[in-house]
């Protein structure tokens, strides 16, 4: 019997694992880059919490800064005026988020009846336009909204005037009615066609056998929308609807600083508005901060209720 050289030794598996843990690492080395901006602006800034403990003033350093504890967290409840400012905050942000989920189901609808458009271009030119206005900052979208609604040389004032509909110009943008809808419309308006394209991506890897069997077996455009597209998209909608409810308490700054005005503000000031207005425009940064840990402790909270719901109905975890 012939001795087994060392080279012969080394099996075909030794090699398949040696070359697994070197594409571990070379995953690993791929995401670190992203891994690290993930702690720089995601983990680091945590760091500034330490606030919420301090009675801050800013050009006075944190260690000569009174320490107060948990002052600002109990100040929260136990202060009836503040009490009463924390549930009007909140209400404003339930109201519109509520809002904002309840017209998820618009985009979906907006890519199933653009994909049943026959003609590429137009279909192109559609999700063009509707698109565009995601990439619009708000601060342009509100001038936009100005030039439209204004009070002294606004299109609709000036429309109605010459119709003779009203007497009087309406100061739509300052008006305290209907506040929750208004915002929940501008922002369909941006996100509508941004939001149409995760819905869209999902419609195009249907199987296309699928729809030529229902033509066979004589389906109309109606049915095969209702037994084939909406089903394949349901799993897509309900994932995003799932981080939606995660990201409740979310509803942003942008939009509701530049629309906020001294007539709407009972109704406009979200969560994330009322911790830049306490923290910058008070200068109240303990307090600010205390509020802005509360809500991502909420958030936190949201999401893991969510994950636990996707547990439930659809037998998987977004996390």
């Amino acid at each position: 019997m012939s001795a087994i050289s060392p080279k012969a030794a080394k099996t075909p598996l030794g090699g398949r694992e040696g070359g697994y843990i070197k594409g571990k690492y070379k995953l690993f080395l791929i995401a670190f880059p992203f891994l690290v901006i993930v702690f720089l602006f995601s983990y680091l800034p945590l760091y500034g919490w330490i606030y919420s403990l301090y009675d801050y003033f800013p050009a006075i350093p944190l260690s000569k800064s009174e320490f107060v504890g948990l002052r600002w967290f109990t100040m929260m409840v136990s202060n009836e005026v503040q009490r009463a400012e924390m549930v009007r905050v909140l209400r404003n942000t339930f109201a519109i988020s509520s809002l904002g989920i309840l017209t998820s189901v618009l985009p979906v609808i907006f890519a199933i009846l653009l994909q049943e458009i026959k003609s590429t271009r137009f279909k192109r030119m559609v999700q063009t336009f509707t698109t565009l206005p995601n990439f619009i900052s708000w601060v342009l979208v509100y001038s936009f909204a100005f030039m439209i609604f204004s009070v002294d040389n606004g299109f609709v004032n000036n429309l109605l005037l010459d119709l003779g509909w009203i007497d009087t110009p309406m100061n739509i943008l300052a008006s305290d009615k209907h506040t929750w809808l208004a915002m929940t419309l501008w922002g369909i308006w941006k996100g509508l066609g941004w939001g149409a394209i995760m819905y869209i991506a999902a419609i195009t890897g249907i199987d296309t056998e699928l729809f030529e069997a229902a033509r066979v077996d004589g389906a109309n455009r109606f049915k095969q929308i209702l037994h084939i597209t909406v089903p394949g998209i349901i799993p897509t909608y309900f994932v995003l609807l799932i981080l939606s409810i995660a990201n409740f308490i979310n509803n942003g700054l942008d939009q509701y600083f530049v629309f906020a005005n001294a007539m709407n503000m009972n109704n406009i000031e979200v969560l994330d508005l009322y911790v830049y207005n306490i923290g910058m425009a008070n200068s109240n940064f303990g307090f600010a901060t205390a509020v802005s840990i509360m809500k991502s402790v909420v958030s936190l909270f949201l999401l893991f209720l969510a994950n636990g719901l996707s547990k439930v109905v659809r037998g998987e975890s977004i996390i």
